[in-house]
């Protein structure tokens, strides 16, 4: 087996662990040329789009555009590979005023370049997976982290709650849908949506720390795209890949994932 990797960010680099450890060979492209990665006009990648059996690509839009359907839509529209995928947001789904959404939602909202990449991916050839994912959290990336550096914040966002998803859960995902399931988009997402307070909360009682204070939703201490996020107000479902993947989190809830990562 072979796995051509787009962008061995967090995900898809947990991903290539787990499969390089069970046997696989993997390429993998990075913008950083971080060690064992090349660049994504290598002609290694060329060669690999051409002898893959799976291909994922997890890069975001740039400037408007996807840079690898740019680089190599044609090539991967061809490729021999049995298994194509995507890592895609649940971003694009937009404001739901805190509703349920499937897979059959309508695409809307501010991420139109995430809309964009999700359609192009998904017309590239009629057996693409794209995954819709939530806020992704693990080791070394969670609230754990942003407490113990002091960034952590308790945003009084009122009824607001969101989906998360461990990046071991996406791993499991993906790899399920291998040998499982038809093409198609599915969500991957963990079965206990939450304000992002109650995470913070959780956390800093494991780790025995206060409480941070409360802020508003549009505080000047949030970034420009943490403000943006608490403008929306979606969760998401998995119930597509639990019945057609076998999906089922390891880490069904963010006080399981946190005290995995703790």
């Amino acid at each position: 087996m072979h796995l051509l990797i787009f962008g061995r960010g967090y995900s898809a680099g947990r991903l290539a662990t787990r499969l390089i450890a069970a046997g696989w060979r993997v390429t993998a492209t990075s913008r950083s040329g971080a060690a064992g990665t090349v660049a994504l006009d290598s002609p290694a990648v060329r060669a690999a789009i051409a002898g893959a059996t799976h291909i994922l690509s997890s890069v975001p839009p740039a400037d408007g555009h996807d840079p690898v359907l740019a680089a190599h839509g044609p090539a991967l529209a061809a490729a021999p590979a049995r298994w194509i995928g995507y890592l895609s947001s649940t971003g694009v789904y937009g404001d739901t005023g805190g509703a349920w959404v499937d897979e059959s939602a309508a695409l809307a909202g501010r991420r139109s370049d995430r809309i964009a990449a999700d359609r192009a991916w998904t017309a590239l050839r009629p057996d693409v997976r794209v995954f819709r994912l939530p806020g992704i959290y693990g080791a070394g990336r969670s609230a754990l982290d942003a407490v113990r550096a002091g960034t952590a914040h308790r945003v009084d966002a009122g009824a607001q709650r969101f989906s998360r998803v461990h990046v071991d859960d996406i791993v499991t995902g993906v790899i399920a849908s291998f040998d499982r399931g038809p093409p198609g988009v599915y969500n991957l997402s963990d079965g206990e949506p939450a304000p992002g307070r109650l995470v913070t909360e959780y956390a800093c009682d494991l780790l025995g720390v206060l409480w941070p204070p409360l802020i508003a939703p549009d505080d000047p201490a949030l970034s420009r795209m943490a403000r943006g996020f608490y403008t929306e107000s979606r969760v998401v479902t998995a119930a597509k890949a639990a019945r057609v993947l076998g999906f089922s989190p390891r880490f069904p809830d963010f006080r399981a994932g946190l005290r995995a990562c703790l």
